[in-house]
């Protein structure tokens, strides 16, 4: 055996085997009950037992068949000599989720943590997809830091209405405000109803959740090439066995996140984010998942990384494909090849080998939808870091999926101070409102909505609309859906409701986006903004019990990754006495 070999685990350094192997009472109890679950001692004795943290839920269409996925997972684990044991998590599931699934990712976390540390589980295989799913698992596998294996759900099947392609949630924006504009029927309306989501899977544009399931797999804790093959396809049936094989091997060599993931793996998720055009979700959520290892992602490491990766996947919103045309071109493995000389390929992976040889014989298949280095969609990354007077702590924007001469711009502010309130105005045609307008939407941060929700893609004035506006400048310190486009800065840090300087705009003040310059300013003197600052009182908490207060008085910023401030890297935790 080699100095960089791993040592092989003894049966009795299982981590189950403190609750089910010891000569001692407690050991006769959960043994005991094991029988009652109809297993004998040779099922489970000394050999690991694979938790499969299942985020399945009625309530998440997304995620509606993890229940034979499980399955698929089950049967790999039974062949490598393992145990498996299936636990329900929370869905967190994006659509009906409210205020939103934002809002409970660190929920999730913190569930999957003591799911794991609690019950006696060797390693773990984490089944998810849908936005929030995967950094909320991964979060928690993180600060529980033992074996894990991330098992994406899949992108759904494309869209179809009357034979042109949807994307979902890229199209519903595109055709709602088409239907405002009076150019589309109820009845089609209702065609495109039936036609955008026709699958199990997540998003199948680069939206939210395609970009984590990607960076999951870049960082090392996916099996190659698992997060592009759509959810119905039977390689997503096979893969999952595949990864129930793969997790026994990493349990016996203690392959766990900590030996796997450091600050080099996190900088090729980066680029690979750039170089998908993912969604703006992907920075809060690497910046909390790298916290939680205690690994540092400061903004600029963002903005620096993404001036020097160009776009190369051609994938709606910033491009033109779907996933499953992505899955068909080579999938991410094809995309890492073709941009290995930006990566650090030498990073370990769950499969015991780098990167560089996961993905050393990965071919493009497409080269339209997969570009080279030599072919980009851009020179650049698709999203950009702002800085200014109105931003001292970073703001976001996808500039791939703007509208080109929006990037620099300056006009006048319409604030509103509420999603409720914006959801009137807009309608009104007497609205005050041009297309050189900002409009801003504040109140709506970590703490403001609670939960950070997607709301950034502020919706065009009616009146805008009717006159063929599709685009307008759009500021707020939320969120917005990886599949949605335009002109949207997010994430503007720190947040109005707890004092931001976003918080002190008025209507009519000029605000200048300069994108190539990376800047967001205010036209507005340090002066007059100390004297608005003086007459600011924060609104009056909302929330006295439950998980709400916990959140809000606990939540960090969105250039934080607005995890909890007492969740972040620290000692871990004890293992639990058994008694």
């Amino acid at each position: 055996m080699s100095d960089s070999t791993p040592a092989r685990k003894t049966p009795e350094q299982l981590r189950s085997y403190r609750w089910y192997g010891r000569d001692e009472l407690r050991s006769f109890g959960h043994r005991s009950r094991a029988k009652q679950a109809g297993w004998g001692a040779e099922d489970y004795v000394g050999k690991p037992i694979i938790g499969i943290l299942n985020t399945w839920s009625d309530l998440n269409s997304c995620h509606m068949h993890l229940r034979l996925t499980a399955d698929a997972v089950k049967r790999g684990i039974l062949q490598a000599g393992g145990h498996p044991m299936e636990i329900p998590v929370m869905s967190v599931g994006e659509m009906l989720t409210k205020p939103t699934a934002m809002f409970h990712r660190n929920f999730l976390a913190m569930e999957t943590e003591e799911v794991l540390r609690a019950h006696p589980i060797d390693g773990a295989v984490l089944l998810g997809g849908c936005d929030k799913s995967t950094p909320g698992l991964l979060m928690g596998a993180f600060s529980a830091d033992i074996p894990v294996i991330y098992m994406p759900c899949g992108p759904m099947m494309k869209g179809n209405w009357r034979g042109t392609t949807l994307g979902s949630g890229s199209d519903v924006w595109k055709y709602w405000d088409e239907k405002r504009a009076g150019n589309l029927s109820w009845d089609e309306w209702c065609e495109i109803e039936d036609g955008i989501a026709r699958s199990p899977g997540h998003c199948m544009t680069m939206g939210t959740a395609s970009t984590l399931t990607a960076l999951a797999e870049t960082l090392g804790l996916v099996l190659p090439g698992a997060s592009s093959i759509p959810a119905v396809d039977s390689a997503h049936t096979r893969m999952a066995a595949a990864a129930g094989r793969q997790i026994i091997e990493n349990t016996w060599l203690d392959r766990k996140p900590s030996t796997i993931v450091d600050a080099r793996s996190f900088e090729n998720a980066i680029a690979v984010d750039m170089a998908l055009g993912g969604s703006t979700n992907a920075i809060v959520h690497l910046i909390a998942m790298a916290g939680r290892l205690g690994i540092k992602l400061p903004l600029d490491k963002f903005d620096e990384i993404s001036r020097r990766v160009p776009l190369l996947a051609n994938l709606r919103p910033a491009g033109q494909y779907l996933m499953e045309e992505f899955f068909l071109a080579g999938g991410l493995p094809a995309l890492l090849h073709g941009m290995q000389d930006l990566l650090h390929t030498d990073v370990p992976t769950i499969t015991g080998k780098t990167l560089g040889e996961n993905i050393a014989s990965a071919i493009t298949h497409n080269p339209d939808v997969i570009r080279p280095l030599s072919n980009p969609l851009q020179p650049d990354g698709g999203t950009a870091i702002l800085r200014g007077n109105l931003c001292p702590n970073g703001a976001v924007i996808k500039h791939a999926a703007a509208t080109p001469h929006l990037c620099t711009h300056t006009g006048p502010a319409l604030v509103f101070d509420s999603y409720p309130a914006m959801k009137i105005a807009v309608e009104d045609m007497d609205l005050d409102v041009t297309p050189d307008t900002v409009l801003i939407l504040r109140n709506a941060g970590p703490v403001g909505a609670p939960g950070m929700p997607e709301w950034g893609q502020l919706p065009i004035p009616k009146k805008l609309i009717l006159q063929g506006v599709r685009d307008m400048v759009r500021l707020s310190d939320c969120r917005m859906s990886g599949t949605s486009y335009g002109a949207c800065a997010l994430h503007i840090a720190p947040e109005s409701a707890i004092g931001g300087p976003l918080a002190l705009v008025q209507n009519g003040d000029l605000i200048t986006l300069d994108v190539p310059n990376r800047k967001l300013h205010l036209h507005v003197s340090d002066e007059d903004l100390a004297t608005r600052r003086a007459t600011w009182t924060p609104a009056p908490p909302r929330y006295h019990r439950g998980y709400p207060k916990l959140y809000v008085e606990h939540v960090t910023q969105s250039n934080e990754g607005a995890d909890f401030d007492f969740l972040q890297h620290g000692p871990a935790l004890p293992e639990p006495e058994i008694f």
